[in-house]
């Protein structure tokens, strides 16, 4: 292949990662791995699915398909695009700033009928940077009828969420970060380092567990999101930065739960709090980007990483050792 094609971004590992469920490949092999191993070993894919889908996309950040199997991708720029017709939307109240910027996206299960989006961004607030959620009609490619469901996400450079789905309930999950204010995650008044849940319209189900959006709480900054097929919530989420960088986490999301941040990383406890099912340790950082559960297995990016993560699960518990694949082929420039 060209390398002038090769898309870089290892967030377009998270559009092939999609792409594979799509046309029905074969993923991951097992192969076994120890915790403190420094790195996973490399398990080689049982196809060739080294095929570019589309490329000259600006920071793709997330992708959904419609149920034609077309595909839609943010920028984080503030571009939506939807690639099959090449149709370019802009977003204009768009700020892209370090990590914030035009982020997840949701297509709504009844989307046939009602033609629902919801788009996740970074915008000027009167008091600083907000995320918010807005619900569009995508129709006749067209961004149609905007509706602002959740606001009142404080933003910032970094630690932004942004990721959204469906779950199996029909309800919409959204994830944000602390917005670099660590104590926010604790906070269970404050919607920043959550995993929230609400519905379509954006109104609080009844049976959440603290009255408000907010499903579980103690995130520092998550990044996927995925259900298996038993039902189960499955999240991959950034650990610390800087000198003490690693800890990067596969959890195990609970209606209620505690995931500790900043008060434990990695294998620490305190009362209340869940630790992770997986954690890369201190001696690496995946630095982990999306999430998709596909024949059996949790598969995640990683950006710092430079691999495609994979994990066998079943009846809500991990069964095989995580692996990586593509190891530094796909991923972010030194420079």
């Amino acid at each position: 292949m060209n390398k002038k094609y090769i898309l870089l971004s290892v967030i377009v590992v998270v559009i092939i990662i999609a792409a594979i469920a799509y046309f029905n490949k074969d993923i991951i092999k097992e192969q076994a791995f120890k915790p403190s191993d420094t790195a996973l070993p490399e398990v080689p894919l049982t196809e060739n699915l080294e095929e570019v889908v589309t490329q000259g996309l600006g920071i793709p950040w997330e992708i959904a398909f419609l149920p034609d199997r077309s595909m839609l991708v943010t920028e984080r720029p503030g571009v939506l695009k939807h690639i099959t017709s090449g149709t370019v939307i802009n977003i204009d109240d768009v700020v892209a700033r370090g990590e914030g910027g035009l982020l997840g996206l949701a297509v709504h299960p009844d989307f046939a009928s009602n033609n629902y989006i919801y788009l996740y961004s970074t915008t000027a607030g009167t008091n600083g940077l907000q995320n918010h959620v807005v619900r569009y009609k995508f129709q006749d490619n067209k961004l149609l009828e905007p509706k602002t469901i959740l606001e009142g996400i404080i933003g910032n450079n970094n630690h932004d969420g942004g990721r959204m789905a469906f779950g199996p309930d029909k309800m919409l999950y959204i994830t944000t970060g602390d917005a670099q204010v660590e104590n926010r995650s604790q906070d269970k008044n404050s919607l920043n380092g959550k995993i929230l849940r609400v519905k379509d319209d954006g109104s609080v189900p009844p049976d959440n567990p603290f009255n408000n959006a907010v499903y579980s709480y103690g995130h520092r900054n998550v990044q996927g999101i995925a259900w298996d097929d038993q039902g189960n919530l499955w999240a991959t989420e950034h650990g610390p930065s800087g000198i003490t960088s690693g800890e990067d986490e596969l959890n195990k999301i609970e209606r209620g739960g505690n995931y500790g941040w900043p008060v434990i990383t990695g294998d620490e406890t305190q009362t209340g709090m869940i630790n992770p099912v997986i954690h890369s340790t201190k001696k690496e950082t995946w630095a982990p980007s999306g999430l998709a559960f596909y024949k059996g297995h949790l598969i995640f990016a990683g950006l710092r990483g430079q691999s495609l993560y994979s994990v066998a699960v079943s009846n809500g518990k991990t069964t095989g050792n995580l692996t990586s694949s593509l190891r530094e082929k796909y991923g972010r420039r030194s420079a």
